[in-house]
């Protein structure tokens, strides 16, 4: 590790203010933080230590109906909050799919949804890596590709990212709050991370020393017909081959009315295809309905030497998480969804 400066902040602007600089990082749960200091991938010269802002810890209802999550309540106190298990039982099952008890009870929101790629490459120093070093090519291309994306890459990059709680906020079409220098604006979370192209090192669009200050979420939380399915290697602590959340909501003629699907594992965002929930407002909640759903969501898939299963293991995860979704008591283990 290198030398660095710590700053305790107590307020954001003086959080915002202390962390101008390019090589200044902020600091809530550190889980990922670390990982990336240890394997000598980050190089901080000063830590703002952001445990001592009182209002970046609150969950609170928003005069619209709709819920905030501040950036440094724990995953696990989202997870558990008894608005969210309510209202947004699909955000607590995807934060619960994720990591071990020990880390959900010391990562942030905020830093959830910052933390970088897994991608092997990426953590190995000795290797080239355009989202290590631009110019320095992306030897997952041509070598072991299995985690990787099969949607959204570039020439430069081909990682997946791999929050399961982004996944849920991105069908939840949640919004970000962030201050920084130039004042506060709402990030759609659609476009809070972006697709690698040429600058495969930029894994979202916050500018140079803004602070995430909450994640909101709209009051529409799709608390009667939801899931998420996680398809990985094990059970336990395992990234995402691929994942799934969809929530959606039937008129009185048992019609999707609204529905909102995102793939995780496949990109190096979160994936979601508005066009592709449009085709199912005004159809019934079936296996061929879906089908066409997933066909939409993956045009244009595909995958290199070890990954090409992914495409059809999105399909058919797409249709099961569409019966899912219909009566989430299927979910308990061992259930079996039907539409």
């Amino acid at each position: 590790m290198n030398d660095f400066a710590y700053y305790k902040a107590t307020d954001i602007d003086g959080a915002v203010n202390a962390a101008a600089g390019p090589k200044n990082n902020y600091i809530g749960g550190g889980t990922n933080l670390i990982d990336l200091w240890k394997y000598d991938l980050a190089h901080p010269e000063k830590l703002v230590d952001l445990n001592g802002i009182d209002e970046l810890k609150e969950i609170t209802e928003l005069p619209d109906g709709g819920l905030r999550l501040g950036a440094l309540v724990t995953n696990n106190a989202t997870a558990y909050h008894p608005i969210v298990q309510e209202r947004y039982p699909l955000l607590s099952r995807t934060i619960l799919a994720g990591a071990t008890p020990q880390i959900r009870n010391a990562a942030t929101n905020g830093g959830n949804l910052l933390q970088r790629t897994r991608c092997y490459y990426f953590y190995d120093s000795s290797s080239p890596c355009n989202k290590r070093v631009p110019g320095s090519g992306c030897p997952a291309r041509e070598g072991h590709n299995r985690l990787h994306a099969i949607l959204g890459y570039s020439d430069a990059c081909i990682a997946t990212m791999p929050s399961d709680m982004c996944v849920a906020l991105a069908a939840l079409e949640a919004v970000v709050r962030v201050k920084g220098p130039e004042g506060e604006r709402c990030i759609p979370f659609i476009e809070f991370h972006r697709l690698p192209g040429e600058q495969p090192e930029k894994d979202n669009t916050l500018r140079e020393d803004e602070l995430i200050l909450s994640v909101d979420l709209p009051a529409r939380g799709f608390a009667g017909h939801h899931t998420y399915l996680k398809l990985r290697d094990r059970h336990s602590y395992a990234f995402a081959l691929v994942s799934v959340a969809m929530g959606y909501e039937l008129d009185g003629e048992g019609n999707i009315s609204v529905a909102r699907i995102a793939l995780g594992g496949v990109a190096h965002k979160p994936w979601r295809v508005p066009a592709a929930e449009e085709l199912l407002v005004g159809k019934s909640p079936t296996e061929d309905q879906f089908a066409r759903a997933a066909e939409a969501i993956l045009e244009g898939a595909s995958g290199f030497e070890h990954n090409t299963f992914k495409i059809d293991l999105a399909h058919r995860a797409i249709l099961r998480a569409g019966a899912m979704a219909h009566d989430p008591s299927t979910q308990r283990p061992g259930a079996k969804p039907s539409l």
